[in-house]
């Protein structure tokens, strides 16, 4: 899908927004023009964006968990950013015991604009990731239906689970709905991608161009 939303060529520069060590992004652009030197690995993990750098050529950026980045504005040609913005919560100390859903849901929007007003930026074109609140199995936790939950629920749940569940989670992720994808980007356009014709992500996407 973001091959098919934008002109690639050797000189497009990308920020990979939360990309680890970049080995995703790597699976994207294999076969693109895109020179590895002109893509930008940020995460606030420093040893995973070295490794990105050493293993695919990428530029490694360490960056602090809030505030700006160190970049002018639109210095990139598109922001790609996959299965990050719904982690950008409330700070990690507060994750388990914050339980009100209000509270915790008016945090998280409040630091995903934030988030996202800074993609819109520092690019010229986005392209942003985020798994669909209503997608019936949750895919930081794999159980079914535990987005549904209120939190006052979800938080002792995954707590239990955690226990004895094939995957581990932290409950630190607001899934935003269409109507936070587009509150957050007002100019971009929305994709659904489906599965078996249920959206399981939401892509919010401007092209740099």
């Amino acid at each position: 899908m973001f091959l098919d939303n934008f002109s690639l060529t050797p000189e497009t520069r990308i920020l990979d927004l939360g990309g680890w060590n970049g080995s995703h992004i790597n699976a994207i652009l294999e076969n693109s023009p895109v020179s590895p030197s002109n893509v930008y690995v940020a995460d606030i993990d420093e040893r995973a964006v070295n490794e990105g750098g050493e293993r695919f050529g990428f530029v490694p950026i360490t960056i602090p968990e809030i505030g700006r980045l160190p970049f002018p504005d639109k210095f990139f040609d598109i922001v790609f950013c996959s299965s990050v913005i719904e982690h950008v919560t409330v700070p990690k100390e507060e994750i388990w015991t914050l339980v009100s859903g209000r509270r915790f849901r008016d945090e998280a929007q409040r630091h995903q604009n934030e988030f996202a007003n800074e993609i819109r930026r520092l690019g010229k074109g986005y392209f942003v990731q985020a798994p669909y609140r209503w997608f019936p199995i949750e895919t930081h936790s794999w159980l079914p239906f535990v987005s549904y939950l209120p939190r006052r629920l979800q938080v002792p749940l995954i707590q239990l689970t955690n226990r004895f569940w094939i995957k581990q989670t932290i409950p630190d992720w607001y899934l935003p709905t269409m109507r936070d994808m587009k509150y957050y980007f007002p100019d971009a356009s929305i994709l659904e991608e489906r599965v078996f014709g249920v959206t399981k992500s939401l892509i919010a996407y401007q092209r740099n161009c």
